[in-house]
């Protein structure tokens, strides 16, 4: 692999889709670096957008997790969010995740996302969105996406449950709803405490959450409190006297927590949604234990 660049950049979804050929996202062909560097628009000289830390951080990941490697997803997700300290806004421009997948790491995402062989697709393929794709597929932005809508001011705890299942990455991450702080936690409660204990079960809790109503219908019944932005911001400009713990959990912004009395609202209403839910299986497992 050759050398990351010092520093992210901004990397246009046009000129990523040209670097992803097939020989590429089959991992038999090198991605054209130089062509790459030369599309790239540079960002600030700000600390905040160095790539060494996140380096550290994926070559650390691919170290510790020689088993299954969706379990690199909890411990990397809080950590590149620690690390990689940006605003909402700043990480809705995907130019900047193109380039960390295709020029800061990509060997993390071959190593994480490559796919299985198939009598229809006999050579192993990522697919393209885990390089350039919407943020709940992308192999990076989705870790900072999940960390950013399921921590708990600054406790990332929740985070890490939420990581743990693969179907709350794939299937409640697309939830609008989840931007209401309180419905998030509500939903994770349910993963805490045993009542959702399949990945079938979590599909059937987001599908009917998604169905009960909007973010603004959750608001009404259980409102949220608006974070602090300066906290955020502070936190910000705090990663120079900050060090991301490899071991032991980082801490998130001190922003504010989703009002407690909230969530627990939220809790009994999401449990009726599921006991009503239809759960795929659920009927034949009843059927046989009884």
């Amino acid at each position: 692999m050759s050398t990351a660049p010092e520093r992210l950049a901004l990397l246009p979804d046009e000129a990523s889709a040209r670097f992803l050929t097939t020989p590429v996202l089959q991992d038999r062909e090198p991605l054209p670096v130089a062509a790459i560097d030369q599309a790239c628009e540079a960002l600030p000289h700000e600390l905040r957008w160095s790539a060494e830390p996140i380096r550290e951080l994926v070559d650390e990941a691919m170290k510790r997790f020689d088993g299954p490697r969706t379990e690199a997803d909890a411990w990397l997700s809080t950590r590149l969010h620690s690390t990689l300290r940006i605003t909402r806004g700043e990480a809705a421009d995907n130019r900047m995740w193109n380039h960390l997948a295709l020029r800061i790491a990509p060997d993390y995402v071959f190593w994480r996302h490559m796919g299985r062989a198939t009598k229809t697709q006999p050579i192993p393929t990522v697919n393209r969105s885990r390089f350039s794709g919407a943020f709940y597929s992308h192999a990076f932005a989705r870790l900072w996406w999940a960390a950013e809508l399921f921590r708990d001011g600054y406790d990332y705890a929740p985070v890490v449950l939420a990581c743990e299942n693969q179907d709350v990455l794939n299937t409640v991450l697309r939830l609008e709803v989840i931007l209401h702080r309180p419905t998030a936690q509500a939903m994770l409660k349910l993963l805490a405490d045993g009542t959702l204990r399949t990945g079938r079960d979590v599909n059937a809790l987001a599908q009917a959450v998604n169905t009960a109503g909007t973010t603004l219908f959750f608001e009404a019944l259980a409102p949220d409190a608006e974070p602090d932005p300066d906290a955020y911001l502070a936190w910000i400009e705090a990663l120079d006297s900050t060090l991301v713990p490899l071991d032991g959990m980082p801490d998130g912004p001190d922003d504010g927590r989703a009002p407690l009395g909230a969530v627990n609202t939220l809790v009994p209403i999401f449990k009726r949604l599921f006991a009503e839910a239809p759960v795929r299986g659920k009927e034949q497992k009843e059927a046989k234990d009884s």
